[in-house]
């Protein structure tokens, strides 16, 4: 398995935010075990220390808990905290230069809207 790391940021941060999307986008759920911190060492051709410091952060957030003997396993409420979290994050960073983008654009909030109820039909009406 290749992946390419961006520079900008250590591989450890970008590894726990990769397992973060996957628990947001549900691929994994309360309950669910990680793959092991060799097993990802190997497919990633990572340091197992570097994979454990992402690990370790995952336990400090409460996301993931270790089980003795067992491994990592996604905590209950996890997604719901990184909902919550990730929102807090797009309301407080991204939102406000939005905001800016809009106002300087001179659009209007109406049309935004209605083209986001065409963009959601049109996605609606590709899934049917």
């Amino acid at each position: 398995m290749t992946v390419i790391w961006n520079d900008n940021a250590p591989i450890y941060r970008q590894l726990k935010e990769r397992i973060v999307v996957m628990m947001l986008e549900g691929q994994l759920k309360p309950g669910d075990a990680l793959p092991s911190v060799r097993q990802i060492a190997a497919d990633y051709q990572l340091n197992p220390i570097t994979v454990s410091r992402a690990y370790q952060e995952l336990v400090d957030e409460t996301l993931v808990e270790k089980r003795r003997g067992l491994g990592m396993y996604v905590t209950e409420g996890a997604t719901g905290k990184l909902m919550a979290s990730e929102r807090e994050r797009f309301l407080r960073e991204e939102w406000p230069a939005m905001v800016e983008r809009i106002q300087r654009l001179g659009l209007q909030v109406e049309d935004l809207l209605k083209r986001a109820a065409a963009s959601e039909k049109l996605a609606q009406e590709k899934q049917s």
